[in-house]
């Protein structure tokens, strides 16, 4: 009995150092990768972790310097924060921090620069609609109308689409072209929620224009009417 379990034992061990023989490898390589990836999942998170907390901080100085004033610091810790993470919320939160700051102290190219590295590099749509129009309006002052009517049809997400049609009749207002500023502002005043505030600043400039507010439609969606809250507006 103990001699045919024996061999029995030696057949399952030959057909296991067959099997080894066969696969081995291809399971050690899928281990190694299996494991890798795990590795390298904990390792990107662990750096994504890092990389906000570094950032945080970074921007609290950019918060600092500007309540402060202190545009040539302003300037020098954005570029800083720019630099080492940009990829984060909080690069995108000092650009539009640092442009408003530039802009109030008459740096006027700077503050372009960072609003036209968000609008170009930024990852949230929404934070690169902001700069967008932020941008146009600076343009438009700067009398650079072309360029601020590239950055507005370079493509808004919905609810920020009102907002870019206004802007766009503004632009088309200091040109001149009345026909094309009051569709430009048909469109926003229809788009926004009759709720808004800022739907009665449009309602100015129809009026302004010779056309009745309340003869305009509703738009069919009020998509956009998230983008005319106080947060949102420009």
């Amino acid at each position: 009995m103990a001699r045919h379990l024996d061999l029995e034992e030696q057949e399952q061990l030959d057909d296991l150092k067959h099997f080894w023989k066969n696969y081995g490898n291809l399971i050690t390589w899928l281990l190694i990768v299996g494991f890798g990836a795990v590795a390298a999942w904990n390792g990107w998170q662990y750096w994504q972790r890092t990389q906000a907390l570094q950032a945080s901080v970074l921007y609290e100085e950019v918060e600092k310097s500007a309540r402060d004033g202190d545009a040539d610091r302003i300037e020098r810790v954005f570029g800083d924060m720019r630099d080492k993470f940009g990829r984060t919320t909080y690069a995108q939160q000092s650009a539009l921090l640092a442009a408003k700051t530039l802009a109030d102290k008459g740096r006027t190219e700077p503050a372009k620069a960072a609003l036209t590295w968000l609008a170009e590099k930024g990852k949230d749509e929404g934070y690169q609609a902001v700069a967008r129009l932020r941008l146009a309006g600076m343009l438009a002052d700067a009398k650079a109308y072309d360029e601020a009517m590239k950055h507005l049809n370079a493509g808004m997400p919905a609810q920020f689409e009102a907002l870019a049609a206004d802007r766009r009749g503004d632009i088309l207002q200091l040109q001149g072209k009345k026909a094309e500023a009051k569709a430009e502002y048909t469109k926003a005043y229809q788009a926004i929620d009759e709720r808004a505030e800022y739907r009665q600043l449009i309602a100015v400039k129809l009026t302004a224009l010779g056309v009745d507010p309340q003869s305009l439609k509703p738009a069919s969606s009020a998509a956009t009417a998230p983008a005319a809250s106080g947060a949102a507006k420009p």
